[in-house]
């Protein structure tokens, strides 16, 4: 069986892991009201998607 013959540090361990981290998430303009939203996610402020209303306002709000 394998078996490590050096303990690895953890300078050389974290360096490893440097690009492990989570990414920002995606953000854009609602095009209908302004407010940021995910990418094709209906709009939380206006219940707009595509151009169009999917939710009511009132609903949404």
């Amino acid at each position: 069986m394998a078996v490590p013959k050096k303990k690895t540090s953890k300078s050389r361990r974290n360096m490893r892991r440097a690009h492990d981290q989570l990414s920002d998430s995606a953000y854009v303009e609602c095009p209908n009201c302004g407010e940021l939203k995910r990418p094709h996610h209906v709009c939380a402020a206006c219940g707009y998607y595509d151009g169009r209303e999917v939710v009511d306002s009132v609903e949404a709000a």
